[in-house]
């Protein structure tokens, strides 16, 4: 009995080598130490999980590639109309009503609905207003209101009117339109989750200390991380543009008033947001007394963390897990540009307005970073169009519930497991 059971023990292994032998396209990035210690099993399974082999992923036809989904954005552009900017529109009402209700509430007592209201308003702002309008995705669509164009939107005096947030216009452009795009899954990526958490990854800390430390991270992200490294990389490429020496900034410097870095931080960003926020708009409520503008002031610290919340969840995932491609070197041609914006983003559950309404249609990342200069409405009509071109090309297309996927981005975080990186024939 007992040969028997290591008979079928061995035709196991036997038959899990030969799977992670053959599914080997990828490899796992280097791992922690802590990675490390896990059991080759575990490793062979992560590999045997993925789709396409050596072979067919050498083979995709990079020129052909390139050429359908070419074919897909021109039909999409000839299908680009005013109707477009009605929908973006209609999203930027549901999210003032959002904002209206919350702060129209908010003055009673504090609650976390009307935090929520208040952190769905800025939420929307941020991802179905200010993040298409800056990628100037309907700067040529006829009839549009100047004040949707990249030119105009948030600049000047109308930044919080258009957009108020604690990171600058310019800033976020450079930092996400120009680096995120077009340096997807390197290191030069600044979202790139697995580059950024190294200090993590590394460290000796337990693993449940980690899982704190990220959970803590997510409610403060925008304010410790995003704000400034979009001020960072600005007065970087700024100093390039130039031609002046790369200017020191550090992560101390960053919040010093004592230095340049600093204090420009601190104008730009970090006193006009606090001025908006939690000062002027909490005594607004003033004449209904002092409790209610302090509930305010309480609601919106609370609704800034919810925001916080949320646009982690739906933001982090979207270019990380096990499952997901990162890169050493820069894409070389457009069809291999195009495979790595499918290979190194994740979709959410798609398909109707008030669902993607709360994704802040981040829930479209394959088709966003095919052509992030494409109006929000235009997502859902290419979707179909581009999963079965990923079928046709034996592709994987990823898409999942973006709970699942926030485990998956936690997990290469904490140093659990890692990205996967093409294996170099």
């Amino acid at each position: 009995m007992n040969s028997a059971v290591e008979r079928r023990n061995d035709n196991i292994i036997r038959k899990i080598t030969d799977k992670a032998l053959f599914w080997s396209v990828f490899q796992p990035s280097p791992a922690s130490p802590q990675q490390r210690s896990y059991s080759t099993s575990h490793q062979l399974h992560l590999q045997g999980q993925q789709v396409l082999s050596l072979h067919s992923y050498q083979s995709v036809d990079r020129e052909q590639l390139a050429k359908d989904i070419n074919e897909i954005h021109q039909q999409a552009l000839a299908n680009i109309g005013i109707d477009d900017f009605e929908h973006l529109t209609r999203m930027e009402r549901w999210g003032k009503i959002c904002s209206i209700i919350g702060y129209g509430t908010a003055w009673i007592f504090p609650n976390p609905i009307s935090a929520l209201l208040i952190s769905q308003g800025s939420f929307t702002r941020w991802t179905q207003v200010g993040h298409p309008i800056v990628h100037r995705a309907y700067d040529k669509v006829e009839g549009v209101d100047k004040n949707y164009t990249s030119k105009k939107f948030a600049q000047g005096w109308r930044r919080f009117m258009d957009w108020p947030d604690w990171f600058t216009v310019a800033g976020w452009h450079h930092e996400h339109d120009v680096l995120h795009h077009y340096s997807l899954g390197e290191k030069a990526d600044p979202n790139n989750a697995q580059h950024n958490m190294e200090w993590l990854r590394q460290s000796g800390l337990p693993m449940w200390l980690r899982y704190v430390i990220v959970a803590f991270f997510s409610g403060i992200w925008k304010l410790v991380y995003y704000t400034p490294r979009t001020h960072k990389e600005l007065h970087l490429n700024s100093a390039r543009q130039q031609g002046e020496p790369k200017p020191v900034m550090t992560r101390i410097g960053a919040w010093s008033l004592f230095t340049e870095q600093g204090r420009s931080f601190w104008l730009q960003s970090i006193l006009p947001y606090i001025a908006y926020r939690f000062v002027l708009l909490p005594l607004l409520f003033l004449p209904l007394g002092s409790f209610a503008a302090l509930s305010v002031l309480i609601n919106s610290i609370l609704a800034e963390i919810f925001t916080n919340m949320h646009s982690f969840l739906v933001m982090i995932p979207n270019h990380a897990g096990d499952d997901v491609m990162m890169f050493d070197e820069k894409a070389k041609g457009k069809g291999e540009f195009y495979l790595r914006q499918i290979l190194g983003s994740v979709n959410y559950p798609t398909g109707s307005n008030l669902n993607d309404f709360f994704y802040g249609w981040l829930n479209y990342q394959v088709e966003h970073h095919l052509w992030p200069n494409m109006p929000l409405s235009q997502y859902q009509k290419v979707q179909p169009q581009v999963m079965a071109l990923c079928k046709k090309h034996n592709i994987p297309y990823l898409q999942q519930s973006v709970f699942k996927r926030l485990l998956k981005a936690v997990d290469v975080m904490v140093g659990k497991t890692s990205m996967l990186k093409p294996v170099v024939a």
